[in-house]
């Protein structure tokens, strides 16, 4: 059966459509949404059926994956990672909502299907963009988001939500459209060794917040 497609407003979101999205997501359901960057792929973290699902549409094995977390603010942060240091902490609370991705030390509340390294560590991301985040507020606990990709060899990400819902209708249970999206990842920054190190350059520019 095809996926849902739904109309969010970004700048007001419907409570009744976000109530909908978290009842597919409480179900199971792997879901398309936007963020303040790019379409991201995302389903509840509690749900381990769901973030294979998701792993499997990557192609790439769930022991593999680093699968970020989005949160609705910072305040349930230390819920899935170590106690941070107060600069840090100061950087973070600048910069957020906002294009970034910060690498945290993960303690022991994060699911262990999302996360099998070693290395226990998580991405975080508190997006500028209301819908994703009213979808956390509402479901109680983080969503796991990971880019949408285009197959294009020219084009890295699709960022018409009509094209989005036509390549993956079939694949996931509901597609949000939240108007076009942006075509620039977000900024990753690793914050699990003693020195902030930006891994990858994105839309989001750290050295505002610094």
């Amino acid at each position: 059966m095809a996926a849902e497609l739904i109309r969010i407003n970004p700048d007001k979101p419907n409570p009744e459509e976000i109530q909908r999205v978290v009842n597919v997501l409480r179900d199971g359901g792997v879901i398309i949404y936007p963020t303040d960057t790019v379409y991201g792929l995302g389903c509840d973290i509690t749900k381990k059926r769901a973030v294979e699902r998701i792993a499997k549409l990557k192609h790439i094995p769930v022991e593999d994956a680093k699968f970020a977390m989005i949160f609705y603010d910072l305040s349930h942060l230390a819920d899935y990672t170590k106690p941070l240091d107060n600069r840090l902490f100061r950087i973070m609370k600048k910069a957020l909502p906002g294009a970034f991705t910060f690498i945290l030390e993960a303690n022991n509340n994060v699911p262990k299907v999302f996360n099998k390294h070693k290395k226990k560590e998580v991405g975080i991301r508190v997006p500028d963009n209301l819908i994703p985040r009213e979808i956390v507020r509402m479901l109680g606990n983080p969503i796991v988001t990971t880019s949408i990709h285009d197959d294009d060899e020219i084009i890295d990400y699709t960022t018409d939500p009509y094209m989005i819902y036509e390549n993956f209708k079939d694949q996931v249970d509901l597609v949000i459209d939240g108007g076009y999206g942006n075509n620039i990842p977000s900024t990753i920054v690793n914050c699990t060794d003693d020195e902030i190190e930006i891994i990858r350059q994105g839309l989001g520019e750290l050295d505002e917040y610094l």
